[in-house]
Order: structure tokens, then C-alpha cells, then sequence
């Protein structure tokens, strides 16, 4: 497995790469995003959102439209992509699939799993491939995603987080905005997390 990533836009949001068996898989394509992707991909295949907020989707329809791929998004945040709900001037675009909660998605023998953590917003999911898991908004370095927000939802939030601690594995996070972490080195800020909200 190969990771490119680069941070998009005034918010820094990380844009993934991922390649795996000569296929790309383009994770949150945020704002200007479409000329990376263009430039670092060989045989892209779809367009995976971890969760609907402008700056991940931003660029979702001109990368569609450009290398013809699917975009994938959690079913419950699809409204803002059409929506633009918080009025930022998102170009809008119209998920291909909509993702159940948990769902495992088999893109020719490469499985991929949108793991159901709302809180930061309703359908909010972290996507795991081969024991990666690119977190979107959910978990950072050192913190979490914000629960202040329209759609958001601080028990919510809460209960995603006690949902991943009870998970018997370490795995590697690369989260929307920031450096990559793991979830064993998240543990304890997880922790004091349930705790402040």
C-alpha cells in the first residue's frame, strides 16, 4: 500500500491517495484538490468521503467528472453535498452510492469498510483499508472532531468514542487535518475526551 496526501484549502484538509494493487482510491477531495489527484494517480477507481462537510467534498464532482469514477458517501450526510448547508459556496455533487453504517464495500478483492462513528456529523465514518483507518473528522492528533456544529451531536460523539476504544486492535489514523496517528496512542486522550463532553 502506497499513501499520498497533501492539505487542501484555508482549512488544511488532508486529501489521501491511496494506492493498493495498481488502484487509487481518492479520499475526501477537498477545496483545489483536482489537479493533485489528477497528477498522482494512475488507475483511480472511486471517490471515498469519510463525512459531508464542505471542506472534504469540495472538489468531489469536478474529479468525478474528470476521471469518471463513483463517489462514495456515508448515506446519512449526503444532503450536504447537494445542499451546501452552511452556505460556503460548495460546488455541489451527487453521491454515486450511499453508504450504509458499517458497511464493507468490495472494490475487486480490496475491502473497504466505512466504520459508523457519528458525533461530528450525522454519518460521519472512518474508512479502513488494510488495517489503515482515514478518520475524516472523527479523530486527530491529540484531539477530536468539533460537536458545536449544526448536525453535530456531543452523545453521539461520545458514543463513537467508546465504540472504537473497545476495539482489540491498534491501527494506524490518518485523519483529515494533521499528522498521522494510531489508536493506541490516542487512548488515553480518548479517554479524557468522554469525560469533557
Amino acid at each position: 500500500m502506497n499513501i499520498k496526501v497533501q492539505p487542501m484549502g484555508d482549512y488544511q484538509t488532508n486529501c489521501y491517495i491511496v494506492t493498493i494493487n495498481e488502484k487509487d482510491f481518492i479520499i475526501d477531495p477537498g477545496v483545489n484538490a483536482t489537479e493533485w489527484v489528477k497528477q498522482n494517480v494512475t488507475n483511480p477507481i472511486a471517490i471515498l468521503n469519510t463525512h459531508g462537510h464542505f471542506d472534504h467534498v469540495w472538489s468531489n464532482s469536478e474529479v468525478s467528472k474528470d476521471l469518471n469514477l463513483k463517489i462514495y458517501t456515508p448515506k446519512e450526510d449526503a444532503f450536504m453535498l447537494l445542499k451546501d448547508p452552511y452556505g460556503m459556496g460548495m460546488p455541489s455533487s451527487t453521491p454515486d452510492v450511499l453508504v450504509e453504517p458499517d458497511e464493507t464495500i468490495d472494490f475487486d478483492g480490496i475491502k473497504v469498510k466505512f466504520h459508523f462513528f457519528p458525533g461530528h456529523t450525522q454519518g460521519c465514518s472512518a474508512i479502513e483499508i488494510e488495517n489503515h483507518l482515514f478518520s475524516g473528522d472523527f479523530i486527530f492528533n491529540g484531539s477530536i472532531g468539533r460537536t458545536d456544529f449544526p448536525y453535530s451531536n456531543p452523545q453521539d460523539m461520545i458514543n463513537s468514542i467508546n465504540k472504537i476504544l473497545a476495539w482489540e486492535k491498534d491501527i494506524k489514523i490518518y485523519p483529515g487535518h494533521g499528522p498521522a496517528t494510531s489508536l493506541k496512542a490516542e487512548n488515553n486522550s480518548l479517554r479524557n475526551w468522554i469525560n469533557y463532553l
